[in-house]
């Protein structure tokens, strides 16, 4: 499973010019299931993203997690994060889970996240989505579960 973790002042998704959820501060996740991935993977991207100490504390140093920060979650699940642009101009994406298989995993790590305390948001899955992403610093993180060992 692989996320784009991007911290923001606010975030947003519309589906057909509506808004569908948004945020404050908090982290737009954009989460991408492969073909080979398990509710451990799921598991361990939801504890990674819960547990990014990227939050500026008083003294002004990134060591705050989400819920020392008060932070929320927008999720938004996106195949293309396993695209293989290795060969020729158009990406595959054969590494990507089918639908069925990426939804039960997309929702484990949403649930898991709710499960470590703290409020997800989500996009609609499958959706032709528009996200506004307010990025704050930038501060952008990219986690894979098959790169964990």
């Amino acid at each position: 499973m692989r996320a784009v973790v991007q911290r923001v002042t606010a975030g947003s998704v519309r589906v057909d010019e509506e808004l569908v959820a948004s945020i404050g501060r908090g982290v737009v996740v954009l989460i991408g299931v492969g073909n080979d991935d398990t509710h451990e993977d799921a598991h361990y991207i939801a504890s990674k993203i819960v547990g990014l100490r990227i939050f500026a504390d008083d003294a002004g140093k990134m060591n705050l997690a989400l819920p020392d920060a008060g932070g929320e979650v927008l999720a938004v699940s996106q195949f293309t994060l396993h695209g293989d642009a290795r060969r020729g101009r158009r990406p595959s994406y054969s590494a990507a889970a089918p639908p069925e298989r990426a939804e039960e995993l997309y929702q484990a790590c949403i649930e898991e996240m709710r499960r470590l305390g703290v409020t997800v948001k989500t996009g609609i899955f499958q959706a032709m989505m528009q996200v506004e992403i307010h990025n704050d610093g930038p501060v952008t993180i990219l986690l894979d579960s098959k790169k964990n060992f």
